[in-house]
């Protein structure tokens, strides 16, 4: 599955087991479902994702974290 989808850091934590890492299809389309790394629960769809991360972190050190966790990978 790694190969069809892709990683990336949340400034929300997973509910189940407290992982900020989810994954998403490569696609991404606005429908697709993110599910934790971790535990592998259905936390939201990708359009949602991307609105948490459009708002922003919480603090530096989350914004440190998802600068370092979703940087582009050449």
């Amino acid at each position: 599955m790694s190969d069809l989808s892709e990683d990336f850091r949340l400034p929300v934590a997973c509910p189940q087991c407290g992982s900020h890492r989810v994954r998403v299809s490569k696609v991404k389309n606005p429908d697709d479902a993110v599910f934790c790394a971790s535990c592998k629960t259905r936390l939201c769809l990708y359009h949602e994702a991307m609105d948490l991360l459009r708002r922003g972190p919480g603090n530096e050190t989350e914004a440190l974290l998802e600068q370092a966790m979703n940087r582009q990978r050449p």
